[in-house]
């Protein structure tokens, strides 16, 4: 077989997005930082997939109606920056292929070479050691190969190999992966899809099943009243033994605990029980619990009080949103502002600066192109300003832009959220929109962050040795501490960021870390930076217990 049609391209396509699906979590680990965050390989797979439905909706595939749907759908799909990348792979790809009929080894050279070209000119820096230096790699392998390639196959075969050499390269290119012990997990990524492809042109059986799109099983979730709570306090405690607990023990304590309550779990072995149980008393349990030795970490959470939360958050949301809706609804102003936010108390302190329309995402998972036009369609403004708040959403705002004729849209560079929170205030109503844009993207260049978060494997990184659990304090170009305590870690931390024209430090805290323990950091600060103003604000973020920002 040498040429390939529409038919077998389609199955090839889908093929490789399947074998993208199926390894994500492996590409994900192979992020640099060991952060609990990875996402390089959920967010190919999410452009991809963006792809796959639409291709999935064909009735009559053509090579024009399959590159239209390869093209549209990863462009409006595309997530973080190595899906914003493939996205435009895929791009210029398809505009190689989308006149022909058939595919030999010339043109898929030329179209591969052209999807290269455009997603370097997508890239305003384009950086040597990623998935661009694979796809180079590949494109000028094809181009080598192509004008005396007599069999398909091995054409295809040879430049596939050369993809993996290149790949296997990336640590030599960017040495933070040489120290970390990986290879650029974007150019994984596009290997993973090209051999998947392979495997199809070879007339492998492939499962084209995806999890994603129409194959998704639908969860109808029914709200729990706080009616429904029959027993209000979720009780967990570790029991230290001070004697044997015994088979029989086991079956009556948990006789004892389905007296009190549900839910029970009593997990024991030599030396502790852990035990958990939804009760009203968890006095009772705690007292026959100290027949038995000694409690550690006890932990009691009323689940109505935590219901009521719930009720008032989504209620919060709710009318965020009716607002939002409403913003739409309105005149048309001059000027509007769009922000990607995480947790509710970022959300709250953009919606009080007066930014029109939230996304939520941000770290932990990078809104798409689609998200960000949809977000542009309610702003009823002729300017709206978008702050990205990651570096690895820049790019997928910079692409709604482009596809975005009918409103001005200008996109503040900002990485962190607290840069975005700086650009939001620096906003000066009485300016030009391009002396705003001037201003606030200055403003940005003098917000440093810290973001403390956990380990989730071991690696080395910036000179510092990391174990799996260990704290960690990321900063804006590297590594900044390692640790075993949060606010040791974060200290450290502030040390690494401040210098002497710091004025303010402001203390963003999330999951895992309370409003106490935060104001107890700033107090340490407050003693060790006199001379600073010292802010402590909810931000409600997962993942990281805080984010620091020093300015």
């Amino acid at each position: 077989m040498n040429t390939i049609d529409a038919k077998l391209l389609a199955r090839m396509f889908l093929a490789g997005a399947k074998n993208l699906e199926v390894k994500k979590e492996w590409i994900n680990e192979l992020n640099v930082f060991p952060v609990p965050d990875g996402d390089t390989g959920t967010n190919m797979t999410l452009t991809i997939m963006s792809a796959v439905k639409e291709v999935n909706g064909l009735e009559d595939v053509q090579m024009t109606t399959l590159a239209k749907a390869i093209s549209s759908g990863s462009l409006r799909g595309a997530r973080g920056n190595s899906g914003v990348i493939l996205s435009q792979l895929l791009r210029g790809f398809t505009k190689g292929i989308r006149d022909l009929k058939e595919l030999d080894a010339v043109a898929l050279a030329r179209a591969v070479d052209k999807g290269v070209e455009t997603a370097y000119k997508a890239v305003m820096k384009p950086k040597e050691g990623t998935i661009l230096t694979v796809a180079r790699g590949v494109a000028d392998k094809a181009l080598e190969l192509a004008e005396d390639a007599e069999d398909l196959q091995t054409f295809l075969e040879d430049v596939l190999e050369e993809g993996r050499r290149v790949l296997a390269k990336t640590p030599d290119m960017l040495p933070v992966l040489k120290e970390a012990g990986v290879v650029d997990s974007g150019g994984q990524g596009l290997m993973v899809v090209l051999e998947g492809a392979f495997d199809a042109f070879m007339g492998k059986e492939v499962d084209l099943t995806f999890d994603a799109g129409e194959n998704a099983k639908v969860v109808k979730v029914t709200p729990q009243t706080e009616a429904d709570i029959k027993f209000g306090y979720c009780t967990e405690f570790i029991i230290v033994l001070n004697k044997k607990f015994t088979a029989e023990d086991e079956v009556d304590f948990k006789a004892y605990l389905s007296s009190l309550g549900d839910s029970i779990v009593c997990v024991a072995d030599d030396e502790v029980v852990k035990i958990h149980v939804h009760t009203n008393d968890p006095g009772l349990a705690i007292q026959r619990a100290l027949t038995y030795g000694s409690l550690s970490r006890i932990k009691i959470d009323n689940m109505r009080e935590e219901h009521q939360e719930k009720l008032i958050k989504d209620a919060e949301k709710v009318a965020a949103q009716q607002a939002e809706e409403e913003a739409a609804k309105a005149p048309k102003k001059e000027v509007g502002f769009i922000s990607v936010s995480i947790g509710d108390g970022f959300g709250q302190i953009f919606r009080d600066l007066g930014v029109d329309y939230l996304i939520e995402g941000g770290q932990t998972m990078n809104p798409s192109t689609e998200d960000m036009l949809t977000a542009i369609s309610k702003v009823n403004a002729d300017h709206i300003f978008i702050l990205p708040n990651n570096k690895n959403i820049i790019l997928a705002a910079n692409q709604a832009k482009a596809l975005t004729k009918d409103k001005d849209i200008i996109v503040i560079p900002t990485k962190t959220v607290p840069q975005g929170i700086t650009a939001v205030i620096n906003y000066v109503p009485e300016k030009s929109v391009e002396d705003n844009e001037k201003d606030m993207t200055e403003e940005i260049s003098r917000v440093k962050t810290g973001q403390i978060t956990y380990a989730v494997r071991d690696t080395h990184i910036d000179d510092k040795e990391i174990h799996e659990g260990d704290i960690m304090g990321i900063g804006d170009h590297g590594m900044l501490a390692v640790g075993k305590e949060v606010a040791a870690v974060a200290k450290e931390t502030v040390e690494q960021m401040v210098d002497d024209e710091t004025e303010l430090i402001s203390i963003y805290y999330g999951e895992g870390f309370t409003e106490e323990e935060a104001e107890a950091l700033a107090g340490e600060l407050e003693e060790q930076y006199d001379y600073c103003d010292i802010e402590v604000n909810c931000g409600g973020q997962p993942i990281y217990y805080c984010i620091i920002s020093v300015e």
